[in-house]
């Protein structure tokens, strides 16, 4: 593989490499507790709903143009007392971790998420993949809590740990406000 060069906004275009990304890490690994592949509609649509709400997804592209890692962030949970917090993700196909792609997905996000204005970025990991929870550490994330059993993949039951990053600090909203 050639290294990455380039950090970018996803387009269209891409959608087939990201679908691709993600269900590698579907059908092999617990960084998502989806259990089936999901179609190149539902990452139409997924990406469609970003756009339209205003978050980013970026994708890594090697120096032949092709994408080998793609990031984004979206809402938290959807009351407005959550509005000024994102929940991230970061995948790297098998070739390109270890290179320290991740990390450059991640501040991406970071600093585009800091000048939008959010407080807070969460990220849930699976609580037995220490190179994803060392990882968000050595970008400044805490452990804020886990939920033991809280999902459940190739027949066991996994527990989940959300990790934190204060992005800035800012006075809270007024009551009602965005």
């Amino acid at each position: 593989m050639s290294l990455p060069v380039s950090i970018r906004p996803a387009t269209a275009a891409d959608l087939p490499a990201i679908l691709d990304i993600y269900n590698h890490a579907v059908l092999h690994t617990t960084a998502t507790y989806d259990h089936t592949p999901v179609s190149l509609q539902s990452r139409e649509e997924w990406f469609a709903g970003r756009q339209r709400e205003g978050f980013p997804v970026l994708v890594a592209e090697d120096d032949g143009g092709a994408v080998v890692g793609w990031a984004s962030y979206g809402p938290f949970r959807p009351k407005l007392g959550y509005s000024r917090t994102v929940e991230h993700s970061v995948y790297l196909s098998p070739a390109a971790q270890g290179q320290g792609l991740g990390g450059q997905l991640l501040e991406a996000l970071i600093a585009q998420a800091t000048t939008e204005g959010y407080h807070l970025m969460i990220g849930v990991v699976d609580a037995e993949n220490d190179g994803s929870l060392r990882f968000h550490e050595r970008h400044g994330f805490s452990e804020a809590g886990r939920l033991p059993q809280a999902g459940h993949k190739f027949g066991r039951w996994l527990d989940a740990t959300f990790v934190v990053r204060r992005l800035q600090e800012m006075d809270a909203p007024g009551h009602g406000e965005q």
